[in-house]
C-alpha cells in the first residue's frame, strides 16, 4: 500500500512539472489588426457628353429709331416674354485637384421661345419674337463633396432669332427680318453621378444679349423700319452626360 501510494505521488508531481512547460512552448496567439476602412472618391475629371432639355422665357424690349426711311428719336414699341421649350446637347472637359473641379465646356440648343406685344408706338402692329436656337461657349469652376458636384460657369453666348410685324387685326405679314446676335452669359448648377460614368445635373443660366440694331423689310423686301431690339434670357434644364477618362479611385 505504502508502495502505492509513493508511486501516485510522483506521477502527480511529474504531471505538475510538465504542464507549465508544454503550456510555455505553444505560440503566442496572433491578433490581426482588422482593415482599413476604404472610402470611394469620386474623380470628376474627363471628357463628358451629354443631353439636355427643359425651357426658359427671352425677354425682348423694341424701341423704334426709324421708320419707313425717317430717323426719328428712339420710341418704346413695349416689351414681352417670348417663352418655350428646349433641347440639345453638350460637350466638356473637366480636371480635378483635390475638392476644386475645373472645366470648359460647350452647349448647343434648339429652342421654341416665343412672344408678343402690341406696339405701344402703332397699336395697329404687333410685334413677335421667336428665338430658335442658341449656344454657350463656357469655363467652369466647381466644388466636389465625392460624387456631388456644384459648379458656376461663365463666358460667351449666341442666339438665333426671328423679328416679325404682324397686323394686329387679322396677324397678316407686315415685315420680318432674322438676327443672329452675340453676348455673355453665366449660370451654376448641381450635378450628381448615379452609376459609373454617368451623372445628372440641373442647371440654370441667364444669358446677357444687350442691344441690337435690326432692319426690317416687307415681304417683297422694301424697307420698313429699324428697332433697337435688347434681349436678356432665362433658362432652367435637366442635362445627362457620360463622361469617360477619370476612374473612381479609392482613399484610405
Amino acid at each position: 500500500m505504502k508502495k502505492i501510494l509513493l508511486g501516485a505521488a510522483a506521477l502527480v508531481a511529474a504531471i505538475s512539472v510538465a504542464a507549465p512547460a508544454s503550456a510555455a512552448d505553444l505560440p503566442a496567439r496572433t491578433y490581426t489588426k482588422a482593415p482599413a476602412m476604404v472610402a470611394a472618391i469620386y474623380d470628376w475629371s474627363g471628357f463628358y457628353i451629354g443631353i439636355n432639355g427643359g425651357g426658359g422665357s427671352s425677354r425682348d424690349c423694341w424701341s423704334i429709331t426709324n421708320n419707313a426711311g425717317a430717323i426719328i428719336p428712339s420710341t418704346s414699341e413695349g416689351c414681352h416674354n417670348a417663352t418655350g421649350g428646349m433641347v440639345g446637347g453638350q460637350l466638356g472637359y473637366r480636371w480635378q485637384t483635390g475638392a476644386w473641379v475645373f472645366g470648359v465646356e460647350a452647349q448647343g440648343d434648339w429652342a421654341d421661345f416665343k412672344g408678343s406685344n402690341i406696339s405701344l408706338f402703332a397699336p395697329a402692329v404687333t410685334n413677335q419674337t421667336k428665338m430658335d436656337a442658341f449656344g454657350l461657349f463656357t469655363g467652369q469652376v466647381g466644388y466636389a463633396w465625392n460624387n456631388v458636384l456644384w459648379y458656376v460657369k461663365g463666358g460667351a453666348a449666341v442666339t438665333d432669332n426671328k423679328y416679325r410685324g404682324l397686323t394686329t387685326a387679322g396677324l397678316v405679314l407686315i415685315d420680318q427680318e432674322n438676327d443672329t446676335r452675340w453676348g455673355g452669359t453665366v449660370g451654376t448648377g448641381v450635378e450628381v453621378s448615379f452609376a459609373p460614368n454617368w451623372s445628372v445635373a440641373f442647371e440654370y443660366d441667364h444669358l446677357f444679349m444687350s442691344n441690337h440694331s435690326v432692319n426690317f423689310n416687307s415681304p417683297a423686301g422694301v424697307f420698313t423700319r429699324t428697332d433697337s431690339v435688347s434681349q436678356d434670357v432665362d433658362i432652367g434644364s435637366v442635362r445627362v452626360n457620360y463622361r469617360w477618362g477619370g476612374p473612381v479611385i479609392a482613399k484610405y
